[in-house]
């Protein structure tokens, strides 16, 4: 048999470089959108504050704006109450020697006035009102352009918008936001076995869910989901469906049909109407992984064991959407100490399942959830982790630092 073109049972940084190279050639056009539908969507330029935040001067707290200067360093002093300014007003008093104007909140600092006393701390009677030493000069208030000065940049592209970007953007004016695309993932599950939940299941059949998961994965990794269905093991229909895919879809991902059973006929065919950058990772779950394109449309083959399914997705596929994307943030690193020993019999690089607890003293340990199983759902479910356990490694004592897989959406 003749060795295969492309990679075979690489590791697990290589698979990544070629996967980030790959999906780095398929950026996502720009779209201008209006900023209230711009949740979950990735910046695409970085965005200037087109004016200070906040604009003008204010005051931080309710209270009586005055001249700092005026106030006494020791005993008590009278100011002469000359007005007052709520936020929202189009005028204000200057403030001379002496004087101060009641404020409140968001209210714009008078001229002249450059301190906020608040209304705790004095003593009003009827036009005047007395404080006492002890307040400090500019307090309580706001500066303009102590957020952001005008023309620095307020949010940076390839940043996803969340409520506090969004919220940086309305307060700085911005109505319209250049965006990525979202990716259009057609999700595909392959097997005879495969019915659909609702559905009594005959002999030797079990209910389909890798593809309501990976759909569910995508559409939190920011993509829209524009087919979802199941194919199956038949070489003719597997073409066919990829091939309908390929063309509404930036992303195909399937599940089953990877591995080397005779059902197998996924490398085959893709093969025949696409091209196969690699097959076979040295990972567990998830060594049968497959990743290859159809024309501009990256393919993941993922394992069907459901495990792995979900796993790899989140390795590759989700790696791969961020790169679409332009995606610049980089999630922390974070670690955890293992709560149990762990003795792992294979080669490969590793990621177990885990639930994370934080102990008195603040440090973040792993639990290994007891159901490692490839095709066990209850360890995906009960898990809130992955643990990475380096490739050639087989003893993990209780305590040993592992890194946990970051989080990226």
């Amino acid at each position: 048999m003749a060795e295969p073109e492309y990679p075979v049972r690489i590791g697990l940084e290589q698979a990544l470089e070629i996967v980030g190279a790959r999906a780095a050639q398929h950026r996502l056009p720009v779209e201008t959108g209006d900023l209230a539908d711009a949740q979950d969507r990735v910046l695409a330029e970085d965005m200037r504050a087109p004016h200070p935040l906040p604009p003008f001067a204010n005051s931080a707290m309710d209270g009586f704006a005055l001249r700092g200067g005026d106030l006494p360093a020791q005993g008590e002093r009278t100011f002469a109450l000359i007005g007052e300014v709520f936020a929202g007003a189009d005028s204000a008093p200057p403030i001379g020697a002496g004087e101060c104007v009641r404020i409140t909140t968001g209210a714009p600092l008078p001229p002249g006035a450059d301190t906020v006393v608040i209304k705790e701390n004095v003593v009003v009677d009827g036009d005047s009102i007395t404080a006492k030493a002890g307040e400090k000069l500019h307090a309580n208030v706001r500066a303009a352009g102590e957020d952001y000065m005008e023309g620095v940049i307020a949010i940076a592209s390839g940043t996803w918008l969340r409520a506090p970007q969004l919220a940086v953007l309305a307060a700085l004016g911005i109505a319209h936001v250049p965006v990525r695309r979202r990716p259009r993932v057609a999700v595909i599950a392959t097997g005879n076995e495969l019915v659909p939940a609702g559905q009594p299941l005959a002999f030797g059949q079990i209910h389909e869910s890798n593809a309501v998961m990976l759909a569910s994965l995508a559409r939190e990794a920011g993509a829209m989901v524009v087919a979802r269905r199941c194919v199956r093991d038949d070489p003719e229909a597997l073409r066919e469906a990829l091939l309908d895919a390929a063309l509404e879809a930036d992303v195909i991902v399937t599940s089953g049909g990877v591995s080397a059973g005779e059902a197998d006929h996924l490398p085959r065919v893709l093969a025949t109407v696409g091209d196969i950058h690699f097959h076979k990772v040295r990972l567990k779950p998830g060594m049968p992984t497959l990743f290859g394109q159809i024309g501009a449309c990256l393919h993941f083959g993922l394992p069907g064991n459901p495990v792995a399914s979900a796993v790899t997705f989140r390795v590759f596929a989700g790696f791969a959407l961020r790169a679409m994307l332009g995606v610049t943030q980089v999630p922390k690193p974070s670690c955890a100490r293992l709560a149990a020993p762990v003795h792992k019999r294979h080669a490969r690089a590793e990621l177990a399942r885990c639930s994370l607890h934080t102990d008195e003293q603040g440090t973040q340990w792993a639990m290994p959830h007891a159901k490692q199983g490839s095709g066990m759902l209850r360890g995906l479910a009960e898990s809130g982790a992955l643990a990475l356990l380096p490739a050639d490694a087989h003893e993990f004592a209780k305590g040993d630092v592992v890194m946990l897989w970051p989080e990226y959406f």
